[in-house]
């Protein structure tokens, strides 16, 4: 979304906050001035091998793709006003899957309000986060069998825990639905696949009068205990019943069977721990240190959270079934962008570094590492072809029975009103253009003339870069991409910190 003045953190803004439309410009960030500068010495040092890693096609184009998204002289839509010829110019996105802040914020928004409109019935909602093993996360990242199985058993179970627990209220055969998405980074950009699911914190069952709803009374942290280790359980026993456990584990010789090249399964692997190069290392900045909470083998680390073998599950999130608000911002959470480019600045001695949102258990509250290590983060988060980043489950399930009687109906105009002279809306989800995104998210009418108050309409969609060369010059906007940095030769390390930790060059 080619939006307003910070893309992700103003997505959860209230509505009516008053904010002014500016083009984004996103050559003059940090995150992508460190693209710009080392993306070609990444290239040159994994094609010199210097970097044992492997950056396939997919990971190439995303990359590539984000230093031309929302540059102009890439291709722009020109809107003008009818009334008094003010125009506008709207740069062209690189619809990046993987870390671009603009592009995954925008599809964040769209996708949000698709759920709520379209897909989510007007009942309570809960959010129950999963986090898996250290150790299964690399193979979890790039494996989507592997991923599938894990989503299906968690999710099953806790589908299973609310028809239990709301037959105890009287809901015999009660369905429940979920929706998963997918989050493969923690916020320092390692490697960290795990789920955030949407469940309707309730049942329906069908009866006489027809299908309603009934909300789960109260949740205990004992349960959530329960379920996890119910869940543990059955995605043990189910992977190792497929023979799938020893890939996980790294014991056996299931690698050797898998299609992953030596590369990737490097390239993850240095993600998902960030200690060493080329993804590593980082020096964290802390404000306190707290000591690490003693390991059990069933533990409550608070309210509604439990731990169990590595494995967590968080269940503390709820918005209410009036709370239009907090269902849509719960939406957004759930499928926000790994990073946002504000938490990337300049660090010391060449470093980069990511300001955290929360600080860690241990107090951290900034991570710095090295430019080539933060691209080799990015390179990780983007995901593979065809492997699906947000699904359904139960009743909300695409062949569910029950889904077409309680989705929310499409609202349809009636007769004689300004809304009937309209085309009909399609009854499912759509797609959102960029100005209604805005006005959704941020009360910014981008459509209104700020001169004369009247409508915009769209003029032309310029593709060409001749034409676009010549319509920029007028304006007084660059006609180039900014340019490359050449690749730089070993060392190919920027920091002089990582350097001598690495002990590629000595350090007078």
């Amino acid at each position: 979304m080619d939006g307003a003045r910070r893309s992700v953190e103003l997505a959860f803004a209230p509505r009516g906050a008053g904010f002014t439309y500016e083009r984004r410009r996103p050559e003059s960030t940090t995150l992508y001035e460190v693209v710009r500068d080392n993306l070609e010495t990444l290239y040159g040092a994994v094609d010199d091998g210097a970097l044992p890693i492997a950056l396939p096609a997919f990971v190439r184009k995303e990359l590539d793709g984000y230093l031309d998204c929302g540059l102009l002289c890439r291709g722009f839509a020109h809107v003008k006003c009818e009334g008094c010829a003010e125009r506008r110019v709207v740069a062209f996105a690189c619809k990046g899957r993987g870390f671009c802040p603009s592009c995954l914020g925008r599809r964040m928004a769209s996708t949000a309000a698709n759920l709520v409109e379209c897909v989510l019935p007007t009942v309570a909602l809960r959010q129950w986060v999963l986090t898996v093993p250290f150790a299964w996360r690399k193979r979890l990242a790039y494996d989507g069998t592997l991923l599938g199985a894990v989503t299906r058993v968690a999710v099953s179970t806790v589908l299973g825990f609310y028809r239990e627990r709301l037959r105890q209220e009287g809901v015999t055969r009660g369905q429940s639905g979920a929706i998963v998405v997918v989050q493969r980074t923690s916020s320092d950009l390692k490697l960290h696949p795990h789920l955030h699911v949407l469940f309707l914190d309730g049942a329906y069952g069908e009866g006489e009068s027809g299908v309603s709803f009934t909300e789960l009374p109260r949740l205990s942290t004992r349960e959530v205990g329960e379920v996890l280790a119910r869940a543990v359980a059955r995605i043990v026993k189910h992977l190792r019943r497929r023979g799938l456990l020893a890939a996980l584990e790294g014991t056996g010789d299931a690698d050797s069977d898998s299609d992953e090249p030596d590369g990737l399964a490097a390239l993850a692997a240095s993600a998902t721990s960030g200690r060493s190069p080329p993804a590593g290392p980082e020096w964290r900045r802390k404000e306190t240190l707290l000591s690490p909470l003693p390991a059990a083998a069933l533990h409550y680390d608070k309210p509604l959270c439990a731990s169990l073998d590595g494995f967590t599950l968080h269940a503390a999130t709820r918005a209410g079934a009036m709370d239009s608000v907090g269902r849509e911002a719960l939406c957004k959470y759930v499928l926000r962008p790994p990073i946002a480019q504000e938490r990337v600045t300049r660090g010391p001695d060449g470093l980069v570094r990511i300001t955290l949102k929360r600080p860690f258990a241990d107090g951290t509250v900034a991570v710095d590492m090295d430019p080539l290590s933060l691209l080799t983060r990015l390179a990780a988060a983007v995901p593979p072809p065809r492997l699906h980043t947000v699904r359904y489950a139960g009743c909300l399930a695409p062949a569910s029975k029950l889904r077409p009687k309680i989705v929310p109906r499409p609202v349809v105009a009636s007769e004689g009103t300004a809304e009937a002279e309209k085309p009909a809306k399609r009854s499912g989800s759509r797609y959102r253009p960029w100005a209604e995104l805005l006005q959704r998210c941020f009360a910014i009418d981008v459509l209104a003339c700020p001169r004369c108050g009247g409508r915009m309409r769209l003029v032309a969609l310029v593709t060409e870069a001749a034409s676009a060369g010549r319509f920029l010059r007028g304006l007084g906007e660059p006609t180039e991409a900014p340019a490359r940095a050449p690749a730089r030769g070993p060392p190919y390390w920027k920091s002089r910190v990582l350097r001598r930790t690495a002990g590629e060059v000595a350090v007078a």
